[in-house]
């Protein structure tokens, strides 16, 4: 009994509710329809017929020769065609170019030229500093003369450059 009466209360609700979705699928339609007539009032208000454009046609009623489009007149092409052909006549020459631009560049091109500032700042600082030390150092050899100080140096430069061959 309870089976049947439970059975009984399940399809009397699925019932309920099919008739509620058939109530608010009518009213969505009815809304629907309603929009639909008020914009096809409204399109028929708003349209009207469009101007005929007369392009390759002369009408020959007199008030459609008012909206007749003037034919185009062909502008000067002589004149455009002779800057055009002067433009393709320039010649260029060999000279003209640069070889550097042309080769390859080394990947790290860019680094080298963005510091470039930056290490002649440091070339400078560090050839005042050599200079420095070599004053330093005939100061301190007050007896040794310039010229055989100098020839010191070229010596010990050129037994370096002997001892990394």
């Amino acid at each position: 009994m309870e089976n049947s009466e439970n059975q009984s209360i399940k399809v009397g609700s699925l019932e309920e509710e099919a008739k509620k979705r058939k109530e608010r699928l009518a009213n969505l339609k009815k809304s629907l329809e309603n929009k639909n007539e008020s914009k096809n009032n409204d399109d028929s208000v708003e349209k009207s017929l469009p101007k005929p454009r007369f392009k390759s046609y002369i009408p020959e009623d007199e008030g459609l020769k008012a909206e007749l489009i003037p034919t185009p007149q062909p502008g000067d092409i002589v004149a455009e065609v002779e800057d055009q052909l002067k433009a393709g006549e320039t010649v260029f020459t060999v000279q003209e170019l640069d070889l550097n631009t042309l080769a390859p560049r080394k990947p790290d091109w860019d680094l080298k030229r963005d510091i470039e500032k930056r290490m002649a700042k440091l070339e400078r600082r560090t050839q005042r500093a050599i200079a420095e030390l070599i004053r330093d150092r005939l100061k301190g050899e007050q007896n040794i003369d310039l010229a055989t100080a100098v020839n010191e140096g070229a010596r010990a430069n050129a037994q370096i450059d002997n001892d990394e061959e």
